[in-house]
């Protein structure tokens, strides 16, 4: 393994999760021991889940600010990446997607450095693979407006590009606003869109269902606190 190569390391989306952890990924990871990580008792807990040969007192973490991520984060990648390859390690799922990692890729090309996405479970690309939707045309927006005078709007612009180009649109939400974001979409969007929404998924309690609005109002279910993806789009 080179010097100054950046590794993105793919971690469970739920807790435990160690067999949607390919070898190969696991293989590279047992390689590193300095990382750029979102929170580190976060990373610890999953370097120990996986059993990494290395002492945790050994490991150089260093934490992105969540406020301002870019806060000591080139100088350290500068000094770090002259002498030891370095891992990044997101929150759940794959680094880089929907979380401040893309910085650190950013500066590495810009530096001349490798990047290997190793592979792991994403929950955008596996809540498309489960939808039904077109996985030909779609866009991820993360995570909506929160405030009550935008969200209605944005939510209609997105049933009118579902409509209009057949683009499927994914999205999230705070787990313990799902249950609004819910009620929004039944609220505001047309009987006939489609909406899929994908929760826990990986876990012993992923429930996935593509419905249209229609039908969503009368399915019961709790999504509080719960990690889902939501995606409109046609089937």
């Amino acid at each position: 393994m080179g010097e100054g190569q950046i590794f993105m390391i793919p971690c469970p989306i739920e807790e435990g999760g160690l067999d949607t952890i390919p070898k190969d990924t696991l293989s590279a990871l047992y390689n590193l021991t300095h990382f750029v990580v979102e929170r580190s008792k976060t990373a610890r807990a999953f370097l120990k889940l996986v059993k990494h040969p290395t002492p945790q007192n050994e490991f150089v973490l260093f934490e992105l600010d969540k406020n301002n991520p870019e806060s000591g984060l080139y100088t350290f990648l500068k000094k770090t990446s002259q002498s030891f390859s370095i891992g990044v390690i997101s929150e759940a799922g794959c680094p880089g997607v929907a979380d401040p990692g893309a910085l650190i890729v950013s500066w590495a090309h810009k530096n001349n450095i490798k990047v290997s996405p190793m592979v792991g479970p994403s929950s955008i690309l596996l809540a498309l693979m489960a939808s039904g939707f077109s996985g030909q045309s779609f866009c991820f927006h993360g995570y909506l407006p929160i405030k009550k005078d935008e969200l209605p709007a944005k939510l209609r612009q997105l049933e009118s590009l579902v409509h209009k180009r057949g683009q499927t649109q994914i999205f999230m939400e705070t787990p313990y606003r799902n249950n609004g974001m819910l009620q929004s979409l039944l609220k505001y969007l047309s009987p006939n869109t489609n909406l899929c929404i994908a929760k826990s998924i990986t876990s012993e309690e992923e429930w996935i269902k593509t419905a249209t609005i229609a039908k969503w109002k009368s399915i019961k279910i709790d999504l509080h606190k719960k990690p889902c993806i939501f995606l409109l789009g046609k089937n």
